[in-house]
């Protein structure tokens, strides 16, 4: 089924509603709902997007945006779509590498900006966390105090976000953001007037993912990443399958180990154990 609005996880349509100079109102009232702030980003100013090359060949189903804002802070966004073991390192890592970029002969240790990693992760990088956004920064162990806060790291864990289009009227603007993440291929034009005729910004992004407002160039460059996603996802779910079904081959064989040393405890003869237990008899020795 073809739907009327495009999906804003996929690369190209994310870097135009985010990363795009004619949507700056666009990203700073999202990053100003999701990363609240003490004093509110009024302008953006986009930067490169430096990526380690060894890093970069790793990475699947991707998108980033980098910016700062008027007084410096520099903003990182990142999608991260498939499932990555320890993540959280490499977003430290990038979050790091972007605070220590600012240091220059020019540049002293004191105007050092503030460094924000946004994550939003198709997948549960914090397993164990309840709420869908996490806020992760340097805080005094003993007394909680929030004393340093040059760095921090945020992750939206889509997965974790349960509201539904029926919850829509009664959503705060920071979860109809995580709703437009997630679900906004599913919603239709008159849904969205009428749940979002009142949010200007958030109806703006919709509009941008309106597949008739594409020329048929861009189209196929969406395409061709949604394509680059499902090619990835169906690695991913075979490499699960795969460790799934030799976590229950091993399983099954440590079980008739434990087994088979139990019926050699009560002297039953290692014909009818192997015959039991299904192991194989080498050397007149019971082996997996």
């Amino acid at each position: 089924m073809i739907t009327k609005y495009l999906s804003p996880r996929n690369d190209k349509a994310f870097k135009r509603i985010f990363g795009e100079e004619k949507n700056s109102e666009i990203l700073i009232d999202f990053l100003n709902e999701i990363v609240e702030r003490e004093y509110p980003i009024k302008s953006v100013k986009f930067l490169k997007t430096a990526q380690d090359p060894e890093l970069a060949s790793l990475r699947t189903s991707i998108v980033d945006v980098m910016c700062e804002d008027q007084n410096k802070n520099r903003f990182i966004i990142e999608m991260q779509l498939g499932r990555e073991k320890k993540f959280h390192k490499r977003a430290l890592y990038y979050a790091a590498k972007a605070y220590c970029g600012q240091r220059t002969s020019k540049v002293d240790y004191k105007d050092l900006g503030e460094v924000y990693f946004l994550a939003i992760t198709g997948f549960s990088p914090f397993k164990k966390k309840k709420h869908w956004l996490s806020r992760i920064g340097l805080k005094d162990l003993h007394t909680n105090e929030h004393d340093i806060k040059s760095l921090q790291l945020l992750f939206m864990q889509l997965p974790k976000f349960k509201k539904k289009k029926a919850d829509l009227p009664n959503m705060s603007r920071k979860e109809k953001w995580a709703y437009f993440l997630k679900y906004a291929e599913d919603m239709t034009q008159e849904e969205v007037a009428k749940h979002l005729a009142s949010d200007p910004i958030i109806e703006h992004a919709y509009k941008e993912l309106d597949r008739f407002n594409w020329s048929e160039a861009e189209l196929l460059e969406y395409e061709a990443v949604e394509m680059k996603q499902a090619a990835d996802r169906a690695v991913e779910e075979g490499n699960i399958e795969k460790g799934h079904k030799e976590g229950l081959k091993e399983g099954e064989k440590k079980k008739a180990a434990e087994i088979a040393l139990n019926l050699l405890k009560i002297s039953l003869p290692i014909e009818e154990i192997v015959k039991a237990t299904g192991l194989r008899l080498e050397n007149s020795k019971l082996s997996d």
